[in-house]
């Protein structure tokens, strides 16, 4: 993971809907020590962004303010009012500022056949492990500079890891790496009651559960392996983890998952 460049640093930022993800985007940058007073952050219900102004960070129900007053826009709103929130700043945007979308299913093209000059538009997919600087977003441009590119790129790396990919994918990660937060969350849960269901208490469990997974996919973070390969690791012939695998596969669980991915991205296509 990355810090900001220097220059990023000194930009100012603005996050268009403080809701769950723009939060978590906002809770990224301040965990690295980004000024509070260079961020703005929106939303119309702005009693609930308190915490954030306590901390300094701008607070506004004005998006045009919030567009003029920053070089970085981040659009973080739900897809259905992504069109209202671009026709009330249309006016506001330069091209030298760097528009950065996080909204499902709207193209770089959509965006900018909203405005009249063509500011840098780059689309990004993060995930709410952002908070705590473990998202992995993923990141794709047309009409960017390498340096807008890469002003980008050292925000969103700052909140997790950063990978460049062709905007005809972005469906496809929203799925795998924004969506896959609450596929991995579901399986821990199912974890946890399946340690209750054997004999832990939930804190336990919990415990055991996440420490788990975190623990497998360090495994495959650091080693490189294939998944196969580290549970070849931990299936001996006529074992409890082969048979307990066995049993899942017969009830469908990869197929399930596949079926769920492959699902999700059909609503969004």
């Amino acid at each position: 993971m990355l810090s900001f460049t220097d220059t990023s640093m000194a930009k100012k930022i603005a996050i268009i809907g403080g809701g769950n993800l723009g939060k978590s985007i906002a809770d990224g940058l301040l965990s690295n020590d980004f000024e509070p007073s260079h961020l703005t952050i929106t939303r119309n219900r702005i009693e609930l962004l308190k915490d954030y102004s306590d901390k300094n960070v701008v607070i506004t129900q004005n998006n045009k303010k919030a567009v003029q007053s920053s070089d970085i826009i981040i659009i973080a709103v739900k897809p259905y009012k992504i069109e209202d929130i671009l026709k009330d700043i249309a006016s506001e945007i330069t091209s030298d500022k760097i528009l950065v979308s996080v909204v499902s299913d709207f193209s770089i093209q959509r965006i900018a056949d909203h405005f009249d000059v063509q500011p840098p538009i780059l689309r990004a997919m993060p995930n709410t492990a952002a908070s705590v600087n473990e998202s992995i977003t993923c990141i794709a441009s047309e009409n960017a500079s390498d340096n807008d590119i890469k002003e980008v790129t050292s925000i969103f790396d700052a909140l997790g890891e950063v990978i460049l990919i062709d905007e005809h994918l972005m469906d496809a990660a929203t799925v795998l790496g924004a969506c896959g937060i609450a596929y991995v969350l579901r399986f821990i849960r199912a974890m946890i009651q399946g340690g209750i269901e054997i004999g832990f208490d939930a804190k336990t469990a919990t415990k055991i559960a996440t420490q788990t997974v975190k623990g497998a996919s360090e495994l495959l973070l650091k080693g490189g392996n294939h998944p196969e390969a580290e549970i070849d690791k931990v299936t001996t012939p006529k074992g409890c983890t082969i048979t307990g695998l066995n049993e899942m596969e017969h009830n469908g669980f990869s197929s399930a998952l596949i079926k769920g991915i492959k699902t999700s991205l059909d609503k969004i296509s």
